[in-house]
C-alpha cells in the first residue's frame, strides 16, 4: 500500500490501506499502534485528493489511538498533529493549525532531542502562518529559535539554514527594517555561495532579493549590479525567456525609471513583455501589469496615442480573463480615463469614468475609488509584486 502511494496510485493504496486495517483490528484490537499508523496513511490519501472532511476524520481516529495505545507523549503522536496541522494550513484555517502544530511542538520538546530537525519544521510551519497573518514580531522569534536549532545539527553553511534565514530576511523587508533585511540577506547570499557556486538558481534568487533591498534604500547602482548579476545567472540557467528572467528584467526597467532613465526603463519594459509573453503566453496577469506599467510611462512622457494603445490592450486581456465587472478592469478604464483628461478628450473621459464607476459599485467600492485627479504614476506598484 505505501509503495503504490508514493508511486501516486492511491486507490490502490487505500484499497490495501483498508484491507490491512481490517485485518490488524482483528488480530490487534482496535487499540494498537499498527491501527493508529494505517489511520494515519489512510487520512494522508484524503488529504492529497483535497478530501479534507474525510482526512480530518481519520486524522482525528488516528491521534485518539495512537495516544491510547502509545502515550500523549510520543513521536508518532507529535507526526499526527503536524500532518493535521498542515491540512488546516492548505484549508485557511491557521486558528486550527496553530493549535495543532503548537501540541506537536509540545510532545516533540518533550520527547526528542532539543535539537532534533522536526522541531524545525514546527517552528518554521507556526512561524509561516504568523508572518501570513501580518504577526512578524511572533513569527521572528519562531524563526530565529528554528535557526538555532538547525545549527545544533547542521554546520553554518548549510542550505537549510539559509532557507529560514531568507524568511527572516522577508519579514525585515516587510516591516521596512530595511539594513536588518540586507544583513541577513548578505549572510544568506555567503551560505548559498558555498553550497552551490557563484552560478545557481539561489544564488540568483538573492541577488534579486537583496536589489529590491537596496532599491528600498535608494542605493540604485548597487541595486542595479545586483540585479544584473541575478540576471546573467538566469540567463544562463533558465534560457532568456523564462519568467524568473522576466521579473529581474521588470526590475532593472523599474530601477532605470526611478533615476530618469526612460529610454533605458522602456527598453528593458519591452524586454520584460517579450519574455513574459513566450514564457507565460499572451494573457498572463505579468503581462498585464508589465502593459500597463509601458502605459504609463508612455503617459508620463506625453505620448498619449502609445499610452492609450497599451492600456486598452491590458483592459481586453483583462476583461477576457477576469471578466467585465472585475474590479481590475475598473482601474484600467480609471487609467484609460486619465490618459484621455490629458489630451482634452472630453467625451472619451466620461465614457471611461462612467464605466470604471460602474464597476467600481459593482465591486461594492465607494466612488472615492475614482481618480479623477490626474496622472499618478506610483499608482502601480513599482516592483514586481512576485520577486
Amino acid at each position: 500500500g505505501q509503495t503504490y502511494h508514493q508511486v501516486g496510485s492511491l486507490e490502490k493504496a487505500m484499497t490495501l490501506y483498508e484491507e490491512f486495517l481490517k485485518i490488524t483490528k482483528a488480530k490487534l484490537g482496535d487499540k494498537h499502534r499498527d491501527v493508529a499508523i494505517m489511520l494515519k496513511c489512510m487520512a494522508q490519501v484524503h488529504h492529497e485528493r483535497k478530501e479534507y472532511t474525510d482526512a480530518i476524520r481519520l486524522y482525528e481516529e488516528a491521534l485518539s489511538v495512537g495516544r491510547a495505545a502509545l502515550g500523549q507523549l510520543h513521536p508518532e503522536v507529535a507526526c499526527t498533529l503536524n500532518k493535521m496541522g498542515n491540512l488546516y494550513y492548505e484549508k485557511g484555517d491557521y486558528d486550527a493549525a496553530i493549535r495543532v502544530y503548537q501540541e506537536g511542538l509540545e510532545v516533540e520538546r518533550a520527547v526528542l532531542d532539543s535539537f532534533h530537525p522536526n522541531i524545525t519544521v514546527t517552528l518554521t510551519n507556526i512561524g509561516q502562518i504568523y508572518k501570513l497573518r501580518g504577526q512578524y514580531h511572533d513569527a521572528l522569534v519562531l524563526y530565529k529559535e528554528a535557526v538555532k536549532v538547525q545549527r545544533r545539527y547542521l554546520s553554518d553553511s548549510h542550505p537549510k539554514i539559509a532557507v529560514t534565514l531568507t524568511s527572516i530576511a522577508l519579514i525585515h523587508y516587510q516591516n521596512r527594517n530595511y539594513k536588518k533585511a540586507l544583513k541577513v540577506y548578505q549572510d544568506v547570499l555567503r551560505i548559498r555561495r558555498d553550497a552551490y557556486g557563484d552560478v545557481h538558481v539561489d544564488v540568483a534568487s538573492t541577488l534579486n532579493s537583496i536589489g529590491l533591498v537596496l532599491f528600498k534604500m535608494e542605493l540604485h547602482s548597487l541595486a542595479m549590479q545586483s540585479f544584473m548579476e541575478g540576471l546573467r545567472i538566469r540567463k544562463h540557467l533558465l534560457g532568456d525567456c523564462h519568467r524568473d528572467v522576466a521579473i529581474i528584467l521588470y526590475n532593472i526597467a523599474t530601477i532605470h525609471l526611478e533615476t530618469g532613465a526612460e529610454d533605458e526603463a522602456m527598453s528593458f519594459y519591452h524586454q520584460t513583455l517579450y519574455v513574459e509573453r513566450a514564457a507565460l503566453g499572451p494573457e498572463h496577469s505579468d503581462v498585464v501589469l508589465t502593459l500597463q506599467h509601458i502605459a504609463q510611462v508612455y503617459q508620463q512622457r506625453g505620448e498619449l496615442t502609445d499610452a492609450l494603445l497599451y492600456f486598452y490592450e491590458a483592459l481586453d486581456i483583462q476583461r477576457r480573463t477576469l471578466g467585465s465587472t472585475h474590479v481590475a478592469v475598473a482601474e484600467t478604464l480609471n487609467n484609460i480615463g486619465n490618459v484621455h483628461m490629458q489630451s482634452g478628450d472630453a467625451q472619451e473621459v466620461m465614457k471611461a469614468f462612467t464605466e470604471a464607476l460602474r464597476v467600481f459599485r459593482l465591486n461594492g467600492k465607494s466612488d472615492d475609488e475614482l481618480n479623477v485627479s490626474g496622472f499618478n504614476f506610483y499608482s502601480l506598484a513599482k516592483l514586481h509584486p512576485e520577486c
